[in-house]
């Protein structure tokens, strides 16, 4: 029985992922509070929190905010502590073709990141939009600054630097369709973000996940998350993969 607490405690509860700002409701709203604790032969805590808002702060305009942070250690050794913050301002995001502007904020533990922010414009462009299916394709430019705890990079052209500044050029790629009868959720979000100064700084990230409705508010959801960053502190790796299961709580 203690088994089975312990499996559905570790499930992680997502946010209604991929909130799509073209939609005619006016505010969308969540929030997931997770956790974990184990003691005795083997200490571990795991607490994760995320929240989803979506509003429309002027006729033709849609404001975005994701915010989620994550605190793990095991054995009373902190393994992960890391905020991230996701901004977004869209206008006419009804329209084919459409601009925004964008600040993102974050930290990782892990990586020995202290703080990382961009702030850049770009515009999306509607490739599919019919029914419940969409696929949107965007694209950005934006200013990074990444602070380290560290000197000392995988590649020695960064070394003695605490903080790497570049200018970069961004393609998202964001798709969801309803398949079977709306009995199965393909979603997908993907970035591909090379610096425009640095030929060696780039990153990306890849991520799919198939949802099962269970009720109207709630569907069962696997999600395969594959990360890479090409400029990391010296003896870390520079990809990260994620296979998670776990819940999609919906407020409509």
């Amino acid at each position: 029985m203690k088994k089975l607490v312990y499996f559905f405690l570790l499930l992680p509860i997502f946010i209604s992922a991929q909130i799509n700002e073209s939609d005619t409701l006016s505010v969308k709203a969540s929030l997931s509070l997770t956790g974990f604790w184990q003691s005795g032969n083997v200490e571990t805590l795991i607490f994760r929190a995320k929240s989803d808002l979506s509003f429309k702060p002027w006729k033709k305009w849609v404001f975005k905010n994701q915010n989620s942070y994550v605190y793990q250690e095991f054995g009373k050794v902190k393994a992960d502590e890391d905020i991230l913050s996701l901004n977004f301002l869209y206008l006419n995001p009804d329209r084919k073709i459409y601009p925004f502007v964008l600040g993102f904020f974050s930290t990782n533990f892990r990586r020995e990141i202290d703080s990382r922010y961009l702030v850049g414009a770009g515009a999306t462009f509607q490739l599919l939009s019919k029914d419940k299916n969409w696929l949107k394709l965007s694209l950005s430019s934006e200013y990074e600054h990444t602070a380290f705890s560290k000197i000392d990079f995988n590649y020695s052209d960064y070394d003695g630097s605490k903080s790497i500044n570049t200018l970069r050029g961004t393609i998202w790629l964001n798709g969801k369709y309803n398949l079977v009868k709306d009995k199965i959720i393909l979603t997908h979000e993907s970035y591909f973000q090379p610096s425009l100064e640095q030929s060696d700084n780039f990153r990306w990230q890849a991520d799919v996940s198939l949802e099962l409705p269970i009720w109207k508010f709630l569907n069962f959801k696997i999600n395969y998350r594959h990360t890479f960053e090409s400029i990391v502190i010296e003896n870390q790796k520079q990809e990260d993969t994620f296979l998670t299961f776990g819940f999609t709580l919906k407020s409509y």
